[in-house]
């Protein structure tokens, strides 16, 4: 009988290639095992070390936790994802230090940890998914096989183990304690919350209003100190439906704030590059404004005309690609107006085209091949609607207040 190393690599083979019953007859063999009394136990062991390597081998290619969660559940499912956690848990342990700290707050959020001991980790995860024997195997198998297939991705931050690692600025989270952050966030969900649309875009508008007064603030400090700070990057998921209209959005976004994205269309995600205190901004802005574009959408939907002849997808994108151009036309406008207000401006011009040169040349290493993906519009009504859901308010939120001037500069 072969050993359980040779049956994993066999049954992976067998699923990468298109011969379902092949597949099928190697995932069988998985489930006789060796031939020994603990083959079950040896088999999930195999699984478990390979699937562990896998791991190790894409944190140096880019690979994040979260990253991995979110492209097993969209190419996967749920289960997958589960199983993923527990592995990434597992392999935690195997990791060289330095660990950075941002890396075991994603693992904290995923609620990636290991259960009893590691001959356990497959049993464990599916007696709580309710699995029987095979079809723990087959998914077991399917995640092996994404986990070995993923290609490199752009490296945003230095993986365990590796040099800066010990020392890496956590970026583009959106958990810090910073009082404006509170306020902003308080000022997006009541956006979200509320049924007025030109309440919400005034809302909106205010919270970036905030941010940009807070990045400028951030930008003429850290000029005036020496710092090691470079720009980061975060990704974001732009999953389908409108996975377009969603990476229009964060570009949208993220011009307001000085940022650079690219969307990755086939991996679900758009990276966002740019300094720290903007990329939690990006974070936050595209979150909420996702959730109140949607729904913009649904409530023009109701108010379409009867018998328009048009198809609703076709609508939905137009509206969704127009509502992101207009918010971020007032995006930027909230964010000219915070610089015209501050006072020492002859300071300011200088200090951000170096922060915005800083972040083209970061796009330019990280992304040297990147096109442009050209916007179509194909429903005219849907358009219109999407541009007046955006605009409905204005964004203007000076009340004549005098310039301000930075904290602890005159």
């Amino acid at each position: 009988m072969p050993d359980a190393d040779e049956l994993v690599a066999d049954a992976l083979t067998a699923v990468r290639g298109t011969d379902v019953r092949q597949a099928e007859r190697q995932l069988d063999r998985l489930m006789v095992g060796t031939g020994a009394t603990d083959a079950a136990a040896a088999v999930d062991a195999a699984l478990l070390r390979r699937l562990v390597r896998g791991l190790g081998r894409l944190w140096p290619r880019g690979w994040q936790p979260v990253d991995l969660d979110r492209i097993t559940t969209r190419r996967l499912d749920a289960r997958a994802a589960g199983l993923l956690r527990d592995a990434m848990a597992a392999q935690r342990r195997e990791q060289a230090e330095p660990v950075p700290a941002w890396w075991d707050d994603q693992l904290g959020e995923l609620s990636a940890e290991v259960r009893g001991d590691d001959r356990g980790v497959l049993a464990g995860w599916a007696a709580r998914e309710g699995l029987d024997r095979v079809d723990a195997l087959r998914t077991a198998v399917d995640v092996l096989a994404l986990v070995e297939s993923l290609p490199p991705i752009a490296v945003l931050r230095p993986p365990p183990g590796s040099t800066g690692a010990a020392t890496t600025r956590a970026v583009g989270t959106a958990r810090s304690g910073s009082p404006m952050l509170d306020r902003v966030r308080a000022l997006l969900a009541k956006a979200e919350s509320t049924t007025f649309p030109a309440e919400a875009e005034a809302l909106t508008g205010k919270a970036q209003e905030l941010i940009a007064r807070h990045s400028i603030d951030e930008a003429l400090l850290a000029a005036g100190a020496a710092t090691g700070d470079q720009p980061g990057g975060v990704r974001l998921s732009t999953d389908p439906p409108y996975a377009g209209a969603k990476a229009l959005l964060v570009q949208e976004v993220a011009a307001a704030n000085r940022c650079e994205a690219v969307w990755s269309d086939d991996l679900g995600f758009t990276t966002v590059l740019g300094w720290p205190a903007d990329l939690v901004a990006v974070e936050l802005l595209y979150t909420s404004l996702l959730v109140q574009a949607t729904a913009a959408m649904l409530r023009g939907r109701a108010e379409r005309k009867p018998g328009s002849g048009r198809r609703t997808k076709v609508w939905d994108e137009s509206f969704l690609n127009a509502f992101a151009l207009r918010i971020g036309e007032r995006l930027r406008a909230a964010t000219d107006a915070a610089a015209a207000e501050t006072a020492g401006a002859e300071r300011l011009l200088p200090v951000l085209a170096k922060r915005g040169e800083a972040v083209q040349e970061r796009l330019e290493t990280l992304f040297p091949g990147v096109t442009r993906h050209r916007l179509s519009v194909r429903d005219a009504e849907g358009w219109s609607s999407g541009t007046s859901a955006a605009d409905r308010a204005s964004l203007d939120v000076g009340d004549g207040r005098k310039p301000r001037q930075v904290p602890g500069r005159r």
